[in-house]
């Protein structure tokens, strides 16, 4: 019998990784455009971009594990039941019960991981992705220069270009700069023959310092031009930032608990949530799973889809409700996991509960 249950679970796991795996590259995708898209605005520099995808791994890998373990059980014991493998397992003394408490065992390693993702590794992880951010937000667009070449900058409004750039990307060499006007007419250039940064210190903004060097203000097409030479001129290219920015993310678990905070406390309720997740999808998996052989191998998803995206997101809106302070907090986000726990049992059992009732009933009838 051991054999048996280790195979079923092989399957789940096997079935789970593939999903696992199709789901991590959909979703990193999109946040990683998102970020190269940040980065070609000159908000970030691009070096970083995959440091920033490893630290978000796991918060990736957090919400996507569960929804990979209730489509692997879908898929695995789906499949199963289609070619008869169920049937002979039933045949064969396996219970429903068994089947249960057997996948339930199986999930516990993959609840284990999201609970370590969700209560400590991601957020350690966002807590470095702050860092970097706060790091780039400290940059101005003239550490992300590269010697030689024409970059745009503040979303295509200025390009820059220097031919030679320092170690420290402090000291420039041969600068030119041209600006758009807010309202896309017009056009300003700057030429000179170096350029250094300025801090000040007191606003935190920061200016480039252009030496030697000319002024020309214009309208492409038109002759109207006002040249002005300079021995040196200030250029403000980033204003100053009242101390850095924090990613409620970022925080951790620990300070969550010691927090008064709402918003906190419905987070902190949320990474508790996300490991309890996979005991319940499991047991909702492992009823949803079975199947029909004339329905077809995928008619059973869409509905068990339903149920999860109903799932998660009634956990969004205790989780905002819980934040606005609509719910006590030792209610939580309970609620939800009691009725899904709930609607799981009565499709697991309720066809058992509902026949021994039906016995007691006509026992107590003929006595």
């Amino acid at each position: 019998m051991t054999i048996v249950f280790r195979y079923l679970i092989r399957q789940v796991m096997i079935s789970m990784i593939a999903v696992s795996g199709i789901l991590l590259m959909v979703f990193m995708s999109g946040r990683f455009l998102k970020y190269l898209s940040s980065a070609a605005e000159g908000e970030i520099a691009a070096d970083v971009l995959f440091t920033i995808m490893a630290f978000r791994f796991p918060g990736f890998l957090e919400l996507i594990l569960p929804l990979g373990l209730f489509i692997g059980i879908l898929l695995a014991y789906g499949r199963m039941y289609l070619e008869s493998e169920m049937t002979v397992l039933f045949a064969c003394g396996v219970s429903d019960r068994q089947l249960l408490i057997k996948t339930l065992l199986g999930s516990l390693p993959v609840m284990a991981v999201v609970g370590a993702m969700s209560l400590y590794v991601s957020p350690w992880g966002m807590k470095q992705v702050e860092q970097i951010f706060n790091e780039q937000r400290k940059a101005t667009e003239f550490e992300m220069l590269a010697p030689g070449r024409f970059q745009d900058f503040s979303a295509g409004n200025r390009v820059t270009y220097t031919e030679g750039l320092s170690d420290d990307k402090r000291q420039l060499e041969g600068v030119f700069i041209a600006e758009y006007g807010k309202d896309g007419e017009g056009v300003t250039i700057f030429t000179a023959e170096s350029g250094s940064q300025l801090i000040d210190r007191d606003t935190g903004s920061r200016f480039l310092i252009l030496e030697d060097g000319g002024r020309f203000d214009g309208t492409p097409g038109r002759l109207e031009y006002n040249v002005t030479g300079f021995e040196a001129y200030g250029l403000k290219i980033q204003s100053g930032e009242s101390g850095t920015k924090q990613l409620e993310e970022g925080i951790s678990t620990l300070a969550l608990m010691e927090s008064d905070n709402p918003e906190d406390r419905a987070l902190l309720h949320w990474r508790f949530s996300l490991p309890l997740i996979v005991p319940i999808v499991t047991l909702l998996a492992v009823r949803l799973s079975r199947v029909n052989p004339r329905q077809g191998r995928f008619f059973h998803l869409l509905p068990a889809m339903l149920v999860y995206i109903t799932y998660l997101g009634l956990l969004i809106v205790a989780r905002d409700a819980l934040a606005d302070g609509k719910v006590p907090e030792w209610v939580g986000m309970l609620w939800v996991h009691a009725l899904f726990l709930a609607f799981g049992l009565w499709l697991q059992f309720g066809s058992a509960w509902r026949q021994k009732r039906r016995a007691l009933k006509e026992v107590r009838a003929n006595a």
